[in-house]
Parts: C-alpha cells; structure tokens; sequence
C-alpha cells in the first residue's frame, strides 16, 4: 500500500468504500500502488495497468489498454472518444463484491497483456473520415480549411468524431455552422 494513495483516500469525501474495494482488488492482482494524475494506478513491472477514478455519479476501474482484453462478459465500456482505455463502472461496493472475480481475471489478462508486449495500434487523423457537410464548408472556405489543418491532430479528430456522431445531416450541418468561428480562431473544440 501506496502512503500516497492512503492520504488520496482519506481526502475522498464520496465513493470511500468503492475505491477501498478497488484498490484490495488491484493489490489482491500483485500490482504496485502509485499515485499518478492524481489518482491510484497500478502497475506491473513499471507499465501502467489499470487506474481508480472517482467520478461524478459513480467510480470506475479503468483498463489502460482495454481495448486489447477480450472482455468475455461485456463489461468494458469506452470513456468518451479515448481509443485505448476501457473502463467498468460502479455505484455501490455491493456491485464490485459481486464482480470481483471477473475484474481479477480482466486484471491478469491485463498483466499478460502487458507481458506480451502487446501495443494498441491508434487510428490517425486521416483515417477518419471527414463528414461530407464538414468537406464541403472547407471545400468552400478557403480560410476554414486553412485554419482547420493547422489545428493539432488531436483537436482535428475530436472535430470530426463529434460532426460524424449526428445521425442527420441537418444536425451534422448546425455542429459545423456553431464551430466554424471557434476554428477560424485556431481553437479546438474545448479550448
């Protein structure tokens, strides 16, 4: 047991008890305890695998290459747009008692995971496909286009996945009209 993540802990106002059994679970695995980002993370052989976050209305065990477990039971779900990351969800220490054995084998497989030296292959920029209401205002505004390609990668990708996740093209064409200025202004979408 970290001494840093005791004094994490003691600070928890909510979710106390959910992280107290998350963190016996992960050092049940033979993980080694550290405080990074904030947060508890445990590791093995000095690579991260998996993390404890206290969020809002629930805590969540987060796997840092999630997206390679097999997930037998379904119970991985993606934290926003991350590619790599998958995390599972709790409300109640109740809940992590009864999965507990399914989060250890995730854990081990985790571990061989790591020990395989195994890497999640991300996707770039260009292999998103850009929204055709997208393509055509950078078809049409010089400037736009411009200033959108001289965005990082990153805020590239966040603009493209959110204009692609509007099912209708009208809601697809409003996302664009709202952010064009906030591009023009060589800003990503949270900035």
């Amino acid at each position: 047991m970290n001494p840093k993540v005791d004094i994490y802990l003691s600070n928890v106002p909510r979710w106390r008890e959910e992280l107290e059994a998350l963190r016996i679970i992960c050092l049940n695995c033979n993980l080694v305890e550290e405080l990074k980002w904030s947060i508890p993370v445990y590791t093995f052989n000095k690579k991260n695998i998996v993390g404890i976050n206290r969020l809002k209305e629930s805590v969540a065990l987060a796997f840092f290459k999630g997206v390679l477990l097999s997930d037998t039971e379904g119970i991985l779900l993606q934290p926003g747009k991350v590619q790599a990351a998958r995390w599972v969800k709790f409300t109640s220490v109740k809940e992590i008692i009864k999965l507990e054995p399914i989060l250890k084998a995730y854990i081990f497989e985790a571990i061989e995971v790591e020990k395989a030296g195994l890497k999640v292959i991300k996707k770039k920029t260009s292999d998103y496909k850009i929204p055709e209401e997208f393509q055509h205002k950078l078809n049409k505004l010089t400037a736009l286009k411009k200033a959108f390609y001289a965005l990082t990668p990153g805020r590239q990708r966040a603009y493209i996945i959110y204009f692609s996740q509007a099912k209708q093209s009208k809601t697809r064409e409003a996302r664009v009209e709202k952010y064009i200025q906030q591009i023009l202004n060589g800003k990503g979408m949270t900035d």
